[in-house]
């Protein structure tokens, strides 16, 4: 979000609420389970972790609440309609389970949430399933989403990109318009938690699905990535390409069979593309932006880094997010490609899958397949300032 003070306060907070679950995600960052694990931050803990988040000044980071499943805490609806009063803007990450009433739904909406997140993996209701563990949960979801609209509160869906489900991506694109959804933020794959690394993409691969998330956000769906970086470098420079004709080198990575599936899949249901690209290229990072607090209060710069820089019960998250070393050199130490890419400003390459795959953070990240100086940094420079702001008519998640 441009002009943010991304060094003192995150746009986004992600609070795990509890590990609980009723859902058994194959994937699953959290490694969910039944029921809560000992040391789960209290009432008054969660109480104090929103007066944080409000003392970082207005307008205040937004608080998600998340999981495991959020509904799963017998004090979710206290701890939602304080963080509310403090003035904190907050949002839910509901699990699609027997938790998610009708009643749950039209509560949230009666207390203020303006927008929930919900997972949709596949348009196929077998892989979807598969991917969550149990039958009916596609199904469900779609009732959700139409039973949040039908109550005004806005739904971004969000779509773990992975071997299982990579196939499916162009036909997610008109099911989420038939929904009504405009907001898509689509998570690329880490090996952490239940995830292993045979759910993977190549390097190659990614830049292919990159390749299409651009083309499909022509379709009136703003399109965020999650631990993808590339995809702001993508769509930088297919918009030098289509709006200044520019061609980039013989080096710079063509799409290749993948994208030409999705894509020519999305043109035979939708036909040709209408409308501008919302593809957002600019905003939040691992550490930058992003924080993560788990279930017992450690602090990481995001869900998918096993990091931890402190805990919330011995130390304010002001602090931990201002000063803290690993806050601090994660935006600033990056090494490898990374550290020497053009692109660092907008990319930086995810630290998640660089420590997953190497055991350093600070690492190049293995998905990406770009050389650094392959293009020229002033026309890259010209263009971030030109371009990379665009579009910001909605917030980040």
């Amino acid at each position: 979000m441009r002009g943010w003070p991304f060094s003192e306060k995150p746009l986004l907070v992600f609070w795990e609420t509890t590990k609980a679950c009723m859902l058994a995600c194959k994937h699953c960052r959290a490694e969910a389970i039944l029921h809560a694990l000992p040391g789960e931050l209290t009432t008054e803990e969660g109480m104090k972790l929103i007066d944080d988040i409000a003392s970082f000044g207005k307008p205040t980071p937004i608080l998600v609440f998340t999981g495991g499943d959020p509904l799963m805490r017998k004090d979710f609806w206290d701890l939602l309609e304080y963080a509310l009063d403090q003035g904190v803007r907050a949002s839910v990450a509901p699990s699609v389970t027997p938790l998610l009433t009708s009643e749950a739904i039209s509560r949230m909406a009666r207390t203020g949430v303006r927008m929930v997140s919900l997972s949709l993996d596949s348009p196929y209701p077998r892989v979807h399933d598969a991917v969550r563990g149990v039958p009916g949960t596609w199904q469900r979801t779609l009732w959700a989403v139409r039973e949040f609209h039908k109550n005004g509160v806005r739904v971004q869906i969000n779509t773990v990109v992975m071997r299982d489900t990579v196939e499916g991506l162009a036909d997610m694109v008109p099911l989420l318009k038939r929904l009504g959804v405009k907001v898509w933020e689509v998570f690329y794959h880490i090996p952490v938690g239940r995830a292993g690394r045979e759910g993977d993409l190549t390097a190659a691969e990614y830049e292919d699905v990159g390749n299409f998330l651009y083309e499909a956000s022509k379709y009136g769906i703003m399109i965020r990535t999650v631990e993808g970086p590339s995809f702001r470098r993508i769509a930088l420079v297919r918009r030098l390409i289509e709006e200044e004709g520019y061609e980039p080198p013989t080096e710079y990575p063509r799409p290749g069979r993948l994208y030409e599936r999705l894509s020519s899949r999305l043109r035979e249901l939708l036909g040709e593309p209408e409308g501008p690209p919302l593809a957002h290229t600019t905003g939040t990072m691992d550490g930058r932006g992003i924080v993560f607090i788990s279930h017992n209060g450690n602090v990481y710069p995001s869900g998918f880094l096993p990091l931890s820089a402190g805990n919330i019960r011995h130390r304010s998250l002001v602090s931990i997010y201002r000063k803290s070393l690993l806050f601090r050199t994660i935006r600033d130490k990056i090494k490898g490609r990374c550290g020497a890419c053009e692109f660092r400003d907008i990319c930086g390459g995810s630290r998640a899958r660089a420590y997953a795959y190497t055991g350093d953070p600070y690492a190049e990240d293995p998905a990406c397949p770009y050389k650094p100086g392959t293009m020229p940094v002033a026309l890259v420079r010209r263009a971030v300032r030109q371009h990379a702001s665009r579009p910001a008519s909605h917030p980040p998640h």
